[in-house]
């Protein structure tokens, strides 16, 4: 098999898989008192501290969660939740993952209004648009944006969302979960110039995006934003997220953390390379197919290939790729197995047939130039089968 749909999931780090091993080996509550708990509790700080320091925050900010849809939650109904009287509007670019969507619809049906952001023709979120969202009326709860769009790849530049949301003394929270691991992010750095509550608040990152396992994620939130739980109990995690918590978890969330910001760099060319590759050879099998997202490797995550195949439905051609031994993706893994058109893609401007007619392939830490040569090598057949099965 030759895996190109490692946005959806990466594979399992050895050296994070083993750490799991080690410390759910050891029993023992991080939250009792006697021995084996505190055991717990100094290895789950211990993952705290290290995963701050990768994200550039205090530790006291991470608050461990199952993942990217859990932090997304939690950032934006509890922001929503605790929010100023009187302040009733989300701000909500197009194009943003499901998990925020359908939390903002949800909030919607308690009352909230909804101000959408229009994306340019690449899908990066435009900043001055964005500004000007925060500071229409005065009555804006919170604003939430995307780091990197999970399915075209355009990285929007977060430092002046930050920037404009602390101007207008607006809570955000960043979604970092495509982003994290595959670009420079630093809490801190981007709140800088925050007030008390207001500008970036909070952050969503996901383990198994970058090799740790599944079921572990994390939102910072700054010591002084206000946020109401979603869930109560015991009162861990300063009382934004009570819960027996998974130190097994966190310790291999922290580890695979700092293997991915070590060979960051490297990797962001490593891949660039072997994506530029990709596009190029794809374009030589299928000249009809066109690039979506920033065309300029610059502004797009160094592993992301989004690419239009015109006649040629999504289904259909990831079924043929599939039979050849390739895994790719028509979207977000979130909406696997629902057959609808990408709404990242109607939010470019394209139409509707052209939405049912995308391939994501994203690279990953283990992607090597034989996954892409196999891929090439069956492209152009499988397209042309594809485009007739359309017609």
């Amino acid at each position: 098999m030759h895996y190109l749909d490692h946005a959806s999931t990466t594979d399992l780090r050895p050296e994070a898989a083993a750490e799991w091993a080690r410390v759910a080996g050891e029993t023992g509550n991080a939250s009792s008192t006697h021995g084996a708990g505190q055991r717990a509790r100094r290895i789950l700080e211990e993952s705290r501290e290290r995963l701050a320091a990768v994200l550039g925050c205090d530790p006291i900010e991470v608050v461990f969660t199952s993942g990217g849809t859990e932090s997304v939650n939690l950032a934006i109904q509890g922001l929503w939740r605790s929010r100023a009287q009187g302040a009733d509007t989300i701000v909500l670019p197009d194009g943003e993952h499901h998990a925020t969507l359908d939390t903002v619809a949800a909030l919607a049906a308690d009352g909230a209004h909804v101000r959408p952001v229009v994306l340019d023709d690449v899908g990066r979120i435009p900043a001055p648009g964005f500004a000007e969202a925060l500071t229409q009326d005065g009555r804006v709860a919170l604003a939430t944006a995307l780091v990197a769009n999970n399915e075209v790849g355009t990285i929007n530049d977060a430092a002046a969302l930050a920037a404009s949301a602390a101007s207008a003394a607006v809570p955000l929270h960043l979604d970092a979960v495509a982003a994290f691991g595959h670009v420079p992010l630093s809490f801190s750095a981007l709140r800088a110039g925050a007030g008390a509550g207001i500008g970036l608040v909070a952050l969503s990152v996901a383990g198994h995006k970058i090799g740790a396992p599944v079921g572990t994620g994390a939102l910072v939130i700054a010591r002084t934003a206000r946020l109401a739980p979603l869930l109560h109990g015991g009162g861990q995690q300063r009382g934004l997220r009570s819960g027996t918590q998974d130190v097994a978890g966190a310790a291999a969330f922290a580890l695979a953390a700092e293997q991915a910001q070590a060979e960051r760099d490297a990797e962001a060319v490593r891949l660039g390379v072997l994506r530029d590759a990709l596009v190029e050879g794809v374009r030589g099998q299928v000249p009809e197919a066109v690039l979506l997202g920033d065309p300029d490797p610059s502004g797009r995550l160094p592993g992301n290939a989004h690419l239009l195949f015109p006649g040629a439905p999504s289904e259909s051609l990831l079924f043929l790729l599939d039979q050849a031994g390739i895994s790719a993706a028509a979207g977000s893994a979130c909406q696997a197995g629902i057959a609808e058109p990408s709404h990242v893609v109607r939010a470019l401007g394209r139409t509707e047939a052209e939405a049912r007619s995308v391939i994501r392939f994203t690279l990953g830490r283990t992607t090597t130039a034989a996954d892409v040569d196999a891929l090439l090598a069956v492209i152009g057949d499988a397209y042309r089968r594809a485009s007739s099965s359309g017609r």
